[in-house]
Protein backbone atom coordinates (compact mmCIF):
# COMPACT_ATOMS: atom_id res chain seq x y z
CA UNK A 1 0.00 0.00 0.00
CA UNK A 2 1.64 3.44 -1.13
CA UNK A 3 1.75 6.47 1.74
CA UNK A 4 -1.02 7.95 -0.27
CA UNK A 5 -3.42 5.69 -0.21
CA UNK A 6 -2.89 4.96 3.82
CA UNK A 7 -3.12 8.45 4.20
CA UNK A 8 -6.25 9.19 1.62
CA UNK A 9 -7.83 5.78 3.60
CA UNK A 10 -7.42 6.90 7.26
CA UNK A 11 -8.06 10.46 6.77
CA UNK A 12 -11.26 8.80 5.15
CA UNK A 13 -11.91 6.80 8.09
CA UNK A 14 -11.54 9.62 10.20
CA UNK A 15 -13.70 11.96 8.38
CA UNK A 16 -16.58 10.15 8.28
CA UNK A 17 -16.89 8.07 11.54
CA UNK A 18 -20.02 9.57 13.52
CA UNK A 19 -18.39 9.68 16.39
CA UNK A 20 -15.86 12.46 14.81
CA UNK A 21 -16.74 15.73 16.80
CA UNK A 22 -16.01 15.78 20.18
CA UNK A 23 -19.02 15.85 22.11
CA UNK A 24 -17.96 19.15 24.12
CA UNK A 25 -16.56 20.84 20.98
CA UNK A 26 -18.82 24.56 20.59
CA UNK A 27 -20.93 24.86 18.68
CA UNK A 28 -18.62 27.02 16.33
CA UNK A 29 -16.34 24.47 16.46
CA UNK A 30 -18.20 21.39 15.06
CA UNK A 31 -19.58 24.24 12.26
CA UNK A 32 -15.85 24.85 10.89
CA UNK A 33 -14.99 21.12 11.19
CA UNK A 34 -17.95 19.95 9.36
CA UNK A 35 -17.53 22.50 6.50
CA UNK A 36 -13.47 21.54 6.81
CA UNK A 37 -15.24 17.60 6.40
CA UNK A 38 -17.26 18.20 3.17
CA UNK A 39 -13.98 18.95 0.63
CA UNK A 40 -11.89 16.35 2.82
CA UNK A 41 -14.28 13.69 2.14
CA UNK A 42 -14.11 15.03 -1.68
CA UNK A 43 -10.51 14.74 -1.59
CA UNK A 44 -10.04 11.29 0.08
CA UNK A 45 -12.50 9.89 -2.04
CA UNK A 46 -10.62 10.99 -5.28
CA UNK A 47 -7.22 9.85 -3.85
CA UNK A 48 -9.30 6.39 -3.50
CA UNK A 49 -10.81 5.85 -6.74
CA UNK A 50 -8.11 7.14 -8.98
CA UNK A 51 -5.63 5.19 -7.25
CA UNK A 52 -7.84 2.21 -7.82
CA UNK A 53 -7.46 3.01 -11.62
CA UNK A 54 -4.03 3.03 -11.75
CA UNK A 55 -3.28 0.03 -9.51
CA UNK A 56 -5.86 -1.81 -12.20
CA UNK A 57 -3.87 -0.36 -15.10
CA UNK A 58 -0.45 -1.73 -13.34
CA UNK A 59 -1.97 -5.47 -12.96
CA UNK A 60 -3.09 -5.64 -16.16
CA UNK A 61 -0.33 -4.61 -18.17
CA UNK A 62 2.02 -6.67 -16.20
CA UNK A 63 -0.09 -10.00 -16.72
CA UNK A 64 -0.12 -9.24 -20.43
CA UNK A 65 3.41 -9.28 -20.40
CA UNK A 66 3.58 -11.96 -18.46
CA UNK A 67 5.43 -10.30 -15.75
CA UNK A 68 4.19 -12.83 -13.08
CA UNK A 69 5.77 -11.22 -9.97
CA UNK A 70 5.00 -7.50 -10.60
CA UNK A 71 1.28 -9.03 -11.19
CA UNK A 72 1.35 -10.33 -7.55
CA UNK A 73 2.61 -7.54 -6.33
CA UNK A 74 0.26 -5.01 -8.34
CA UNK A 75 -2.50 -6.98 -7.55
CA UNK A 76 -1.77 -6.98 -4.02
CA UNK A 77 -1.40 -3.28 -3.84
CA UNK A 78 -4.90 -3.35 -5.82
CA UNK A 79 -6.65 -5.64 -3.34
CA UNK A 80 -5.58 -3.59 0.03
CA UNK A 81 -6.67 -0.38 -1.95
CA UNK A 82 -10.32 -2.08 -2.33
CA UNK A 83 -10.62 -3.03 1.41
CA UNK A 84 -9.46 0.55 2.39
CA UNK A 85 -12.14 1.55 0.02
CA UNK A 86 -14.31 -0.71 1.76
CA UNK A 87 -13.29 0.49 4.82
CA UNK A 88 -14.59 3.84 4.26
CA UNK A 89 -17.82 2.73 3.32
CA UNK A 90 -18.46 0.80 6.63
CA UNK A 91 -17.37 3.69 8.55
CA UNK A 92 -20.28 5.61 6.90
CA UNK A 93 -22.98 2.89 6.90
CA UNK A 94 -21.48 0.66 9.46
CA UNK A 95 -19.62 -2.95 9.26
CA UNK A 96 -22.14 -4.90 7.58
CA UNK A 97 -22.30 -2.15 4.73
CA UNK A 98 -18.33 -2.36 4.27
CA UNK A 99 -17.91 -6.19 4.55
CA UNK A 100 -20.71 -6.33 1.93
CA UNK A 101 -19.28 -3.67 -0.48
CA UNK A 102 -15.85 -5.45 -0.43
CA UNK A 103 -17.05 -8.98 -2.11
CA UNK A 104 -19.00 -6.84 -4.49
CA UNK A 105 -16.46 -4.42 -5.71
CA UNK A 106 -13.30 -6.90 -5.98
CA UNK A 107 -16.12 -8.91 -8.50
CA UNK A 108 -16.14 -6.42 -11.26
CA UNK A 109 -11.69 -6.47 -10.83
CA UNK A 110 -12.52 -10.42 -11.32
CA UNK A 111 -14.24 -9.64 -14.51
CA UNK A 112 -11.12 -7.77 -15.49
CA UNK A 113 -9.17 -10.33 -14.89
CA UNK A 114 -11.47 -13.01 -16.89
CA UNK A 115 -11.17 -10.32 -20.18
CA UNK A 116 -7.09 -9.60 -19.54
CA UNK A 117 -6.78 -13.10 -20.21
CA UNK A 118 -9.08 -13.68 -22.50
CA UNK A 119 -7.54 -10.87 -24.34
CA UNK A 120 -3.93 -12.17 -24.11
CA UNK A 121 -5.22 -15.51 -25.38
CA UNK A 122 -7.40 -13.79 -28.21
CA UNK A 123 -10.57 -15.69 -26.92
CA UNK A 124 -13.55 -13.16 -28.34
CA UNK A 125 -16.17 -15.37 -27.35
CA UNK A 126 -13.81 -15.13 -23.51
CA UNK A 127 -14.03 -11.14 -23.83
CA UNK A 128 -17.75 -11.16 -24.72
CA UNK A 129 -18.47 -12.93 -21.85
CA UNK A 130 -16.42 -10.45 -19.78
CA UNK A 131 -17.72 -7.65 -20.59
CA UNK A 132 -20.79 -8.69 -20.32
CA UNK A 133 -20.41 -9.54 -16.60
CA UNK A 134 -19.04 -6.60 -16.59
CA UNK A 135 -22.10 -4.47 -17.61
CA UNK A 136 -24.33 -6.62 -15.32
CA UNK A 137 -22.14 -6.21 -12.24
CA UNK A 138 -22.79 -1.74 -13.29
CA UNK A 139 -26.26 -2.19 -12.56
CA UNK A 140 -25.93 -4.24 -9.61
CA UNK A 141 -23.23 -1.76 -8.17
CA UNK A 142 -25.82 1.04 -8.82
CA UNK A 143 -28.35 -0.98 -6.66
CA UNK A 144 -26.37 -1.26 -3.82
CA UNK A 145 -25.07 2.47 -3.87
CA UNK A 146 -28.72 3.33 -4.26
CA UNK A 147 -30.03 0.96 -1.25
CA UNK A 148 -27.36 2.91 0.95
CA UNK A 149 -28.02 6.18 -0.25
CA UNK A 150 -30.80 7.50 -1.91
CA UNK A 151 -29.24 10.76 -3.43
CA UNK A 152 -27.31 8.30 -5.90
CA UNK A 153 -30.11 7.77 -8.69
CA UNK A 154 -29.45 4.00 -9.75
CA UNK A 155 -29.33 4.77 -13.55
CA UNK A 156 -26.98 7.67 -13.07
CA UNK A 157 -24.44 5.50 -10.81
CA UNK A 158 -24.95 2.54 -13.54
CA UNK A 159 -23.59 4.94 -16.42
CA UNK A 160 -21.27 6.34 -14.83
CA UNK A 161 -19.81 2.55 -14.00
CA UNK A 162 -19.79 1.49 -17.35
CA UNK A 163 -17.85 4.34 -18.39
CA UNK A 164 -15.38 3.05 -15.86
CA UNK A 165 -15.62 -0.36 -17.49
CA UNK A 166 -15.31 1.16 -20.86
CA UNK A 167 -12.29 3.44 -19.78
CA UNK A 168 -10.32 0.36 -18.02
CA UNK A 169 -11.05 -1.65 -20.92
CA UNK A 170 -9.40 0.62 -23.31
CA UNK A 171 -6.33 0.82 -21.21
CA UNK A 172 -6.59 -3.13 -21.66
CA UNK A 173 -7.03 -2.89 -25.38
CA UNK A 174 -4.30 -0.71 -25.58
CA UNK A 175 -1.73 -2.45 -23.67
CA UNK A 176 -2.57 -5.48 -25.38
CA UNK A 177 -1.66 -4.02 -28.51
CA UNK A 178 1.72 -2.90 -27.65
CA UNK A 179 0.74 0.29 -28.01
CA UNK A 180 2.20 2.24 -24.81
CA UNK A 181 1.69 5.68 -26.37
CA UNK A 182 -2.21 5.04 -26.46
CA UNK A 183 -1.86 2.87 -22.86
CA UNK A 184 -0.65 5.81 -21.00
CA UNK A 185 -3.03 8.16 -22.42
CA UNK A 186 -6.00 5.72 -21.93
CA UNK A 187 -4.94 5.42 -18.45
CA UNK A 188 -4.64 8.84 -17.64
CA UNK A 189 -8.30 9.28 -18.92
CA UNK A 190 -9.24 6.33 -16.90
CA UNK A 191 -7.87 7.61 -13.76
CA UNK A 192 -9.32 11.36 -14.31
CA UNK A 193 -12.88 9.60 -15.15
CA UNK A 194 -12.69 8.30 -11.51
CA UNK A 195 -13.47 11.94 -10.07
CA UNK A 196 -17.05 11.39 -12.49
CA UNK A 197 -17.86 9.03 -9.42
CA UNK A 198 -15.82 10.16 -6.59
CA UNK A 199 -17.19 13.59 -6.28
CA UNK A 200 -21.40 12.94 -6.78
CA UNK A 201 -20.57 10.00 -4.24
CA UNK A 202 -18.92 12.56 -1.78
CA UNK A 203 -21.50 15.00 -2.65
CA UNK A 204 -24.35 12.39 -1.93
CA UNK A 205 -23.07 11.32 1.34
CA UNK A 206 -22.93 15.14 2.45
CA UNK A 207 -26.50 15.28 1.55
CA UNK A 208 -27.35 12.47 3.52
CA UNK A 209 -25.84 13.66 6.37
CA UNK A 210 -25.94 17.43 6.82
CA UNK A 211 -25.10 17.26 10.37
CA UNK A 212 -21.81 15.92 9.33
CA UNK A 213 -20.81 17.67 6.35
CA UNK A 214 -21.73 20.94 5.13
CA UNK A 215 -22.49 21.18 1.52
CA UNK A 216 -19.99 23.52 -0.34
Amino acid sequence: MTFRTSFAAAAFVSLLGLSGLSPLASAPQASAAAMMKASDLRVALNQLLAEHAELAADATGAALGGRTNEFKAAAAALDANSQDIAKAIGSVYGDAAGEAFLPLWRKHIGFFVDYTMAKAKGSMKGQKKAVDDLVGYASDFAAFLNSANPNLPKDAVTDLVKMHILSLKDVVDAQAAHNPTLAYQKIRDASHHMQMIADPLAAAIAAQFPDKFAMQ
